[in-house]
C-alpha cells in the first residue's frame, strides 16, 4: 500500500523542520488520517545529519539514508525499529487499513522478527485473526526489547513464535521506557533504605511518625484539590489509606474505598459514573470549558476490567512497586471513572500498590501527597502532558445539565499510554520522601521528645502543658512571648523560663547531619 503525503509544513500544530519529510508514526497518521496524537515525531532530512540523527524541538531528524520508502510496510517498519512503540497509533493504523494490507507483510517474511511482532500486535490489539498460518518452528523472540523497556514475564505465543512481555494486555496496556533516570532510581533500592531508616528507631517512635505522616498526607491530598477538609474527612482519608493494600485490587475493592472516602452520597453518584466528566472551567453562563474529558460512561466497565487485569499481571510479574503504582494510578486517573473523587482515589491507589508490594515499611504511609502538593506545578504538568494532546481527538457537546457528552469513539485513547514520564515523576517524589521527609520527621520527633523530657526535668508540669510550652517557644523564635509568660505560664520563675528557652533552642536549632 503506497502512502502519498506530499509536502507538509505543519503537522499536529507543530512546524515540520525545513528540508525534511515525515516518517514513521507521523507519516502514517498524516497519510491515513488517523485521529491520535503523535508524541514522538520523526522526519527524515534531505541532507546528511551528523551522528545519523539530531533533536530539534519535539522532532527527531534522521539522516537522509534512513528514508524507508513510500509504502505502509516501509513506515511501519521505520516506526517499530526507530521510534518508541505507540500501541494507540498502532491500533488506529490497524483499524484504518484492511487486513488484506497487513497479511502480505507477514507472508513476505513469516519468520522475520519484525513481521512476527507486527503480526502478534495486530491480532492482540484488534482481536481479529489474520489469514496467516502459524509461524514455523523457529526461535521465539521477545515482543519488547528488554534493554529499551520495562517488561513483564514473557508469555509464549506459539502461533507467532513470540514471547509477549507487555506490562498489560490488548484491553489496557501501559508502556514504560527504560530511561537512564528510572534505571538510576531503581538501583537506589529506596524500599530497603526506608526499612533501614525505620529499623534504627523504636516501635513507639515509628508509631508516632506514622501518625504524623498520615495526617500530612491526608491534608495535602485535599489541598491538591483546593479543599480544606474538616477533621472528619481527613480521618476518612486516613482510614482509606491505611486499608490500602490489605485486599487484592478489584473493582469491588475500589468501590469500597470510594465509600470510605465519600460517606455522604446524597449529591455524588457512587460507583462508576453514568454521565460524562470533565476537568476545567466554566464560562459566565456556566457552560463547560474542558481541559480534559474522561472516558465515555459506556466504556468504563471494559476499561476498568482491562486496568485491573493489567494491574494483576504486573503484580504477578513482580514489576517494581513504584513503576506499577504509576501505571495503575495514572491509568486510573486518565480514565476518570467516578463522578467525583478521582484524584483522591488516584493517590490512594499509589498507596495501595506501594503497600501491596511491601515497598513502604509496615505501619507507615509515605506522604506522597505532601510531595505532590509541594511540586504541584510539576504534578499538573505531568498529568496534562498526557491528557492535553488527547483533547484534539475528542468530539464533545455540552448537555442541558451543563456537562459534556462525547460524540465519537474514544475508548482506545484511554487503553494505551506511555507511562514513562509519570513513572519518573512519581519515583522522584518517592525518593524525596525516603531521603528527606521520613528522616526529617523522625529527627523532629526525636528532638521534640528530648525537649519535653528536659523541660519536665526542669519543672514538673502536665504533659499537655509541656507540649504547649515547647510549641509556643519554637513559634516565637526561641522565646516565650510576654502574653504567654503573663498568662498560663505566670507561675514560672524567670530563671526557669530562661532555662526552658535554652533547652528548646538547643534541642531544635542544631542542624541535622
Amino acid at each position: 500500500m503506497r502512502l502519498d503525503v506530499g509536502e507538509v509544513d505543519v503537522f499536529q500544530e507543530e512546524t515540520v523542520p525545513r528540508g525534511t519529510k515525515l516518517a514513521g508514526w507521523s507519516l502514517l497518521v498524516q497519510a491515513l488520517n488517523i485521529a491520535g496524537p503523535v508524541r514522538h515525531r520523526s522526519c527524515v532530512s534531505q541532507q546528511h545529519v551528523r551522528g545519523s540523527r539530531r533533536q530539534e524541538g519535539d522532532w527527531t531528524i534522521f539522516d537522509r539514508r534512513y528514508w524507508p520508502g513510500d509504502t505502509l510496510a516501509d513506515h511501519l517498519s521505520f516506526a517499530l525499529r526507530h521510534e518508541p512503540i505507540d500501541l494507540l497509533l498502532l491500533k488506529l493504523t490497524f483499524t484504518a487499513v484492511p487486513p488484506a494490507e497487513i497479511e502480505p507483510l507477514i507472508h513476505a517474511a513469516p519468520t522475520g522478527a519484525l513481521a512476527r511482532r507486527l503480526w502478534f500486535l495486530y491480532e492482540l490489539l484488534t482481536g481479529r485473526s489474520l489469514d496467516v498460518p502459524d509461524a514455523p518452528r523457529v526461535t521465539a523472540i521477545n515482543l519488547l526489547d528488554e534493554d529499551a523497556y520495562f517488561t513483564g514475564t514473557p508469555r509464549i505465543s506459539k502461533r507467532h513464535r513470540l514471547h509477549d512481555n507487555l506490562l498489560g494486555t490488548g484491553r489496557f496496556c501501559p508502556v514504560i521506557r527504560r530511561t537512564p533516570a528510572l534505571t538510576e532510581l531503581i538501583a537506589l533500592d529506596l524500599a530497603a533504605k526506608a526499612r533501614t531508616t525505620v529499623g534504627r528507631i523504636g516501635a513507639h517512635l515509628v508509631s508516632r511518625a506514622a501518625s504524623f505522616l498520615l495526617l500530612a498526607d491526608s491534608r495535602a491530598s485535599f489541598e491538591i484539590e483546593g479543599e480544606r477538609a474538616p477533621r472528619t474527612r481527613l480521618e476518612r482519608w486516613g482510614r482509606a489509606v491505611l486499608q490500602a493494600g490489605r485486599n487484592p485490587l478489584s473493582l469491588d475493592e475500589i468501590l469500597r474505598l470510594q465509600r470510605v472516602l465519600i460517606e455522604d452520597t446524597r449529591f455524588v453518584h457512587a460507583g462508576l459514573r453514568t454521565e460524562g466528566v470533565f476537568l476545567g472551567e466554566r464560562d459566565h453562563d456556566g457552560e463547560p470549558l474542558p481541559e480534559f474529558i474522561g472516558a465515555r460512561p459506556e466504556d468504563l466497565p471494559d476499561l476498568m476490567d482491562g486496568l485491573l487485569e493489567a494491574n494483576s499481571r504486573m503484580r504477578d510479574d513482580g514489576i517494581d512497586g513504584v513503576l506499577k503504582a504509576a501505571a495503575t494510578a495514572f491509568g486510573f486517573v486518565y480514565v476518570h471513572p467516578f463522578q467525583d473523587g478521582n484524584g483522591r482515589m488516584h493517590r490512594c491507589l499509589i498507596h495501595h500498590v506501594l503497600a501491596e508490594r511491601h515497598f513502604t515499611p509496615p505501619g507507615l504511609v509515605f506522604p506522597v501527597s505532601s510531595v505532590l502538593l509541594d511540586r504541584i506545578d510539576d504534578y499538573r504538568a505531568t498529568l496534562q502532558a498526557h491528557s492535553g494532546p488527547l483533547m484534539s481527538f475528542i468530539d464533545w457537546r455540552p448537555t442541558p445539565a451543563r456537562n459534556v457528552e462525547v460524540q465519537n469513539e474514544t475508548v482506545d485513547l484511554y487503553r494505551y499510554f506511555d507511562c514513562t514520564d509519570a513513572a519518573e515523576f512519581l519515583y522522584s517524589c518517592v525518593r524525596r520522601t525516603v531521603d528527606e521527609d521520613l528522616p526529617r520527621e523522625i529527627d523532629y520527633l526525636r528532638r521534640h521528645d528530648d525537649a519535653i523530657r528536659r523541660v519536665m526535668d526542669t519543672v514538673e508540669m502536665p504533659d499537655r502543658m509541656a507540649e504547649d510550652l515547647v510549641a509556643y517557644i519554637r513559634r516565637n523564635h526561641w522565646a516565650l512571648s510576654a502574653r504567654r509568660r503573663q498568662g498560663e505560664f505566670a507561675q514560672l520563675r524567670d530563671d526557669e523560663v530562661a532555662r526552658i528557652e535554652e533547652i528548646v533552642r538547643d534541642s531544635f536549632e542544631v542542624s541535622t547531619e
